[in-house]
């Protein structure tokens, strides 16, 4: 990653060095435990969770995306293991969980210099959706997980990551507005 001075220069918010660490740290202690401390509703849970991961890619580089891709299933795990009620289910489908926000991650990456944050958040969060969607639809109809996933994966993922976008989206528009003043 090319350094200018101390900041970033291929982000789409220039930050320090210092403060790339200070935010990777507060939001990676979010992204677990919020999951684990909240447990639900997943409206909420999801909501702070993807906006997570809308945050780390507007200020982080790259090398810091994994902890927030794999850390709030893992504290969803945790919560269900130490206060219940535990499913294995789950465990089976952290893989398609992970995925979903790296393409999440990816998508919105990829596509916020040339299309903006509005649109790119919105294809990302219908992308994340699709995917653990048509998962969940599949392993239903083989009989690996119960109906209720089809819930907790279908419109819920949409509607979670559409508003963790539109969270990040003000935070991010505050945040510019601030740096101008």
């Amino acid at each position: 990653m090319e350094q200018k001075e101390g900041l970033t220069i291929s982000l789409p918010l220039q930050i320090s060095e210092l403060a790339q660490v200070l935010f990777f740290a507060g939001i990676s202690v979010l992204s677990f435990f919020v999951p684990f401390g909240l447990g639900h509703p997943q409206w909420l849970v999801g909501t702070a969770v993807n906006a997570c991961l809308f945050l780390s890619v507007i200020y982080l580089p790259r090398k810091y995306y994994l902890p927030f891709v794999i850390l709030p299933s893992l504290g969803v795990l945790a919560r269900g293991i130490i206060f219940g009620p535990f499913t294995l289910f789950l465990v089976y489908f952290l893989p398609f969980i992970w995925l979903g926000n790296v393409v999440l991650i990816l998508v919105f990456k990829n596509l916020y210099s040339r299309a903006g944050f509005i649109f790119s958040g919105i294809l990302a969060s219908v992308a994340k959706f699709l995917l653990l969607f048509l998962t969940a639809n599949l392993c239903f109809n083989f009989h690996w997980v119960p109906k209720l996933f089809m819930q907790a994966m279908g419109l819920n993922q949409l509607v979670t990551a559409l508003s963790g976008g539109l969270i990040s989206f003000i935070l991010w528009k505050s945040y510019q507005t601030r740096q101008k003043n």
